[in-house]
């Protein structure tokens, strides 16, 4: 347990090499949204924008790692799901021999926990990264990272065929935990030894059913890592196309997720550097070597786009962040309307999601939320997470994961150890109060339209009910009046947040011909008419 947290502080120290890119502030805070009408609605419950990243051990038992820690787990009822960061080597350990229920490198029971978080009613998606050592062995000593290129050293990078082994794995998740339940069990590569006399074996499975999404490798334009690590576009094309379905079958069988399920969703690894362009020559590459369906599409080896996007100051010094600032603030919304056009005009209009986003509450970290008036930290990003949620809902955005469950350090300087949402002793922060009670009372409804922008008054529908979201979109405490026009309504239900509870403190308000008149802060409120 402990090395792997050190893993994670490592990881978070090389980030701070590369915060200035995660997001540029606006100029004179000019919301960003005003520069684009609204999307029609797409009709995803709102709920698909609070998932969060989190490991397999925040929710065992730390004694028995095979084991659900229920107390552990029920700080899910917070989310609708997880980006559950797999190690390769977990599932791996030895090259062409995979364990899962339990796994021979650090005895987790995956079934068990997919199996829990789809009893939950939340979803899964797996995220499939890091050089397992038996291949990092073919590298000289001092180019071994496990961040590095997932192909043998001296591998021809532009080639499907180089990335083999990450594609066979993928091809044993989706056998075992995708929707199909004809797999050739000849094909599957499960390790059946006991790693002691009366241990549990482990045995061929096939269409459990438990998992919907698997996200091929991290952040693979490391640019900040260098060659060893980096890959081009053209390079992750290739990647992609060899984990997504063997490239197009061409490598053999036992090999691709979809040659495993062809329901199974695969998501490219998000990008660190949210950039368009990088989709753009991918798509690109796949028009060259996969080239068209019958439909006339281009066959593309992805599912679903992908990219992590931070909001900061970094615009205001010089690259260099600071401080978190409010999401409105941010080019968020026009990064995010940059993907969405892309994908429109270039990817067959396939989703976009954000699987990385979110704010410290750490003091020195330069992607901390702030005080503001008598909000602490720990509200501030309460605020801004539900926020840059709402954000997500009304740009086109299909899914948003935040970063993450818990804390590596929060004393720390180093960005994002401390963008938790849980403390130590597994009570909830402010934002997971905040998130538990949105998800309660907002979850299932979809985003309709925005009728004004400052303060911003989002409309969401669930059939034939309406909710309306008001916040004013800002960092200083600024607070403004809004006449909400609920027609012929007498009377509306307020709902306010509230730091430390299960649900939102509700009023019973009378209008005024069908006119509520509301003090909206930075902080969400949602009111329904009666």
């Amino acid at each position: 347990m402990c090395k792997l947290y050190i893993f994670i502080v490592s990881l978070s120290i090389v980030l701070l090499m590369y915060s200035c890119k995660r997001s540029i502030a606006i100029e004179d805070n000019e919301m960003s949204l005003v520069k684009s009408p609204n999307l029609p609605t797409t009709g995803i419950p709102f709920k698909e924008y609070l998932g969060v990243n989190a490991f397999e051990w925040d929710f065992s038992v730390n004694s028995a790692p095979e084991k659900i820690d229920e107390s552990k787990f029920k700080i899910m009822n917070s989310f609708s799901g997880i980006r559950h960061y797999l190690e390769w080597y977990h599932i791996e350990p030895v090259e062409g021999q995979f364990s899962f229920s339990p796994g021979h490198s650090g005895g987790w029971d995956y079934d068990r926990l997919y199996e829990r978080m789809k009893a939950a009613g939340k979803y899964v998606l797996v995220d499939v990264k890091s050089c397992p050592s038996w291949m990092l062995a073919t590298y000289p000593a001092n180019d071994r990272d496990p961040e590095n290129v997932p192909a043998p050293y001296g591998s021809d990078r532009k080639l499907p065929a180089s990335y083999i082994q990450q594609a066979r794995a993928g091809f044993q998740l989706a056998a075992r935990y995708g929707s199909n339940k004809s797999v050739d069990t000849a094909l599957l590569l499960i390790n059946t030894a006991p790693r002691w006399p009366g241990d549990i074996r482990n045995t061929k499975k096939v269409g459990l059913g438990t998992v919907n999404y698997i996200e091929c490798d991290n952040e693979r334009d490391k640019w900040w890592k260098g060659p060893k690590a980096q890959q081009s576009p053209e390079e992750y094309a290739a990647h992609l196309s060899a984990f997504y379905d063997g490239h197009q079958g061409r490598l053999g069988k036992g090999v691709g997720v979809k040659a495993a399920d062809p329901n199974m969703i695969v998501v490219m690894g998000g990008l660190a550097d949210p950039k368009p362009d990088f989709v753009s020559r991918m798509v690109k590459w796949c028009l060259e070597h996969r080239g068209r369906k019958p439909d006339g599409k281009v066959d593309l080896c992805f599912d679903v786009i992908n990219y992590h996007q931070y909001s900061n100051d970094a615009a205001e010094h010089n690259g260099q962040a600071s401080k978190g600032i409010a999401p409105e603030l941010s080019d968020l919304s026009i990064v995010a309307n940059n993907f969405t056009q892309t994908a429109a005009k270039e990817a067959n209009g396939i989703p976009i999601w954000v699987t990385e986003t979110g704010y410290d509450v750490g003091e020195h970290t330069p992607q901390r939320a702030i005080k503001i008036g008598s909000k602490n930290a720990l509200v501030t990003q309460a605020d801004w997470n539900l926020r840059t949620a709402l954000l997500y809902a009304r740009t086109g955005i299909s899914k948003c994961v935040f970063y993450m469950l818990d804390n590596v350090d929060v004393n720390s300087y180093t960005q994002y150890t401390s963008s938790g949402f849980i403390n130590p002793d597994l009570s909830r922060r402010p934002s997971g109060d905040y998130f538990l009670q949105a998800i309660n009372l907002l979850g299932d409804y979809h985003y309709v339209s925005t009728l004004n922008k400052d303060p911003f008054v989002d409309l969401f529908e669930l059939g034939k009910k309406r909710m309306y979201v008001l916040c004013v979109p800002d960092q200083i405490g600024r607070t403004a009046v809004y006449d909400l026009d609920l027609g012929t309504a007498k009377q509306a239900a307020v709902y306010s947040l509230a730091v430390g509870a299960n649900e939102m403190t509700k009023k019973i308000i009378n209008t005024k011909n069908g006119i509520l008149q509301l003090e909206v802060s930075e902080t969400p409120i949602f009111v329904e008419s009666i």
